[in-house]
C-alpha cells in the first residue's frame, strides 16, 4: 500500500524536534544517495531534494509517514568541501541527535556499494556499535556496477566490519534506479515502527 508522506519541517534545534512517534533516521557520507533513497522508498519523486553538490543537507528534515512514524533525513558526514570546524559541528549535532532521540527505532546507514570500504563509514558504524544504537546498513547504487563487483566489495566491507562486530548488522542492497530492495525496506520500516 502506498505511504502517505508529509514533509513536516527542517530542524536545527534538537530541543524542538518531534518526539511523539517512532522514527527511522537516515544518514551516510555526503553524495551517497540519501535523497534518492528517501524519494524511492516513499515513492515520491521530489520529496527530498537531490543535489549534485554534496553536503547540502545541514538540518534534520522530518517526514511524517501514514501519521504513524517519522523518517528523518540527517546531515551527510565527511564532505571535504566545507571547513573542518563546520564538519565537526555537523558531526556533534548529528551525534547528539542520535544519542538523545528518545523515539529512534533504527538508524539506516547508507554506504556506496561501488567503492571500497571507507574509513569514515567504518568508524561511524563502529561508534554506533559502541553506543548500542540499532542500525541497518544500506548498500546504495547497486545498479552502477556488475553484480560480481558488488558482491566482491560487499564481502570486503563485511570483512572490515568484523574487526568491530562479532555479529554483523543487517545489510540490505538498494537501487533507486531498479527499485531493488525498496519493498523489503519499506516492510522492515513498517515492522520496526509498529
Amino acid at each position: 500500500m502506498p505511504w502517505k508522506v508529509n514533509y513536516l519541517g527542517s530542524f536545527v534545534d534538537l530541543n524542538v524536534t518531534p518526539q511523539d512517534k517512532p522514527l527511522v533516521a537516515i544518514v551516510g557520507r555526503s553524495n551517497v544517495g540519501k535523497s534518492s533513497f528517501i524519494n524511492t522508498i516513499c515513492e515520491f519523486k521530489e520529496l527530498a531534494r537531490t543535489s549534485s553538490k554534496p553536503g547540502k543537507t545541514q538540518t534534520l528534515n522530518y517526514y511524517e509517514v501514514n501519521r504513524d512514524f517519522y523518517l528523518v533525513d540527517m546531515p551527510g558526514y565527511g564532505y571535504a568541501g566545507v571547513s573542518k570546524v563546520l564538519r565537526q559541528s555537523w558531526s556533534d549535532f548529528s551525534q547528539n541527535f542520535i544519542l538523545n532521540a528518545t523515539q529512534l527505532t533504527c538508524l539506516f546507514i547508507l554506504t556506496d556499494a561501488n567503492i571500497e570500504p571507507q574509513e569514515l563509514d567504518l568508524k561511524f558504524i563502529a561508534w554506533c556499535g559502541e553506543k548500542e544504537i540499532p542500525i541497518h546498513i544500506i548498500r546504495t547504487k547497486i545498479d552502477r556496477s556488475k553484480p560480481i563487483i558488488i558482491n566482491k566489495l560487499e564481502e570486503l566491507f563485511k570483512l572490515k566490519l568484523q574487526d568491530h562486530w562479532e555479529e554483523l548488522p543487517v545489510i540490505t542492497r538498494h537501487s533507486s534506479v531498479t527499485k531493488e530492495g525498496t519493498l523489503e525496506l519499506r516492510l522492515a520500516i513498517e515492522r520496526m515502527c509498529k
